[in-house]
């Protein structure tokens, strides 16, 4: 099961582990199915560390309101509760570049957040949801770590998730077979 990003810096393909987290991929499958991500922007980026997006605080469109100021539209999942509990996996790990796992305040508070790892980053390890990793678009993340940042670690330029392609999704073709 695979889902491709298209970014503004090119896409970046990604691998859902939809059997060891099946929770948290029918939450981002579903998210992408209604187009959440479509015009958002990764809002943080350390190199060395991560890119993390999926807010419906950092949209590119439709982000303000009848007199034209910012809304702060709240994250979402599809549940229908503000947050949904972690799926901790012992044999994922974030033991390499490309890991995508759910940004969180804390245990179980997983919503539309996730972020991508630009390296091994052993000490997150049994601290979020890993749900996935990047198969394809290695160069995109290259070109994502390189982007300059501010003194709060927001791209310069934004990073825009311009929309999504779902490839397959095995999780919506069970639910409509059972």
């Amino acid at each position: 099961m695979s889902i491709t990003l298209h970014t503004n810096l090119g896409d970046i393909k990604i691998e859902l582990f939809c059997e060891l987290t099946p929770k948290t991929a029918k939450n981002f499958l579903g998210l992408i199915a209604s187009g959440y991500y479509d015009n958002t922007i990764f809002h943080r980026l350390i190199r060395d560390f991560i890119v993390q997006g999926g807010s419906n605080k950092h949209r590119i469109d439709n982000n303000k309101d009848k007199d034209n100021k910012e809304k702060a539209g709240k994250d979402k999942n599809i549940y229908g509760k503000q947050y949904f509990e972690d799926e901790i996996v012992d044999s994922l790990k974030f033991n390499q570049r490309g890991c995508v796992a759910m940004a969180n305040k804390g245990a179980n508070t997983n919503s539309s957040q996730f972020f991508i790892t630009f390296k091994a980053q052993p000490q997150l390890n049994n601290t979020a949801t890993i749900f996935g990793k990047v198969i394809h678009g290695y160069n995109t993340l290259d070109a994502m770590e390189k982007s300059e940042v501010d003194n709060k670690n927001r791209p310069s330029e934004p990073i825009k998730i311009l929309s999504t392609t779902i490839h397959a999704n095995p999780i919506a073709d069970k639910e409509m077979n059972d």
